[in-house]
């Protein structure tokens, strides 16, 4: 992360995009755990842009020592008034931060993408942060998601891995494919060992957000969609790698 980013104003909503929609706090959230949970180790948990501590807040009845690194000074303020000493939070940039302990579990979702060196702050997880037994867990959106790859048809965007102005508004950089991601995280020295998707997705998130507001998505779909995206995991939201500390 550059010096010259503001980002307490990169997650504010824009006229045309939210930095965050319900679909990402009611679907994406709870699956990125159920899709983590049979990878956990047994101890501490790390979470990198921990944002307003919403995933956090499904952490915190699986962990009870959890360290939050965030940038935003107001996010973490938010997150404060919520955890209080449940949490222990830092704030700094992911590059400057020095951290008291080493990690059984460290979790970065739909960061990776907001970063200027993601390489380096990886190669940082790995070297410095990680545990010799910990594991990693990184998410990152989907160029290659159904939703995305229906508006390239469209012509509203350019490419599957393009980045557009409203994602560059709120500090994205990259947009990742499981090739590149690897690609990343191998070049940092991880060692990936579990890859997968989470969340088969047609659909925008605002579009999402509508549906979730009527009776006509159900638990059971949604779980359907979780079930056909381990089979297709290159169709998900997100994608998932699983990884542990590399030589």
């Amino acid at each position: 992360m550059s010096t010259n980013r503001d980002y307490n104003q990169e997650w504010k909503d824009t006229s045309n995009h939210q930095y965050i929609y319900d679909f990402d706090l009611d679907v994406i959230h709870p699956f990125m755990i159920k899709s983590f949970t049979p990878f956990f180790r047994v101890g501490n948990i790390m979470e990198l842009g921990s944002f307003k501590g919403d995933l956090t807040r499904r952490l915190l009845p699986i962990f009870k020592d959890i360290t939050c690194v965030e940038a935003s000074n107001e996010a973490i303020d938010i997150a404060k008034k919520e955890f209080g000493e449940k949490v222990k939070f830092i704030n700094s940039t992911f590059e400057a931060v020095t951290l008291p302990s080493k990690y059984e579990n460290i979790v970065l979702t739909h960061v990776l993408e907001h970063l200027d060196d993601p390489i380096l702050v990886m190669k940082r997880i790995n070297d410095e942060w990680l545990s010799d037994t910990g594991r990693f867990f990184l998410v990152c959106p989907n160029a290659n998601a159904p939703s995305r790859q229906i508006v390239v048809k469209m012509g509203s965007i350019s490419h599957n891995s393009a980045v557009t102005t409203a994602e560059a508004e709120h500090g994205h950089r990259i947009t990742y494919t499981f090739d590149t991601l690897e690609r990343d995280a191998k070049a940092a020295g991880l060692n990936v060992i579990h890859r997968s998707g989470i969340f088969f997705k047609a659909l925008a998130n605002f579009q999402w957000d509508r549906l979730l507001s009527t009776d006509i998505i159900s638990p059971e779909y949604l779980e359907g969609c979780y079930q056909l995206g381990q089979q297709y995991p290159d169709l998900c939201s997100s994608i998932f790698l699983m990884c542990e500390k590399g030589k």
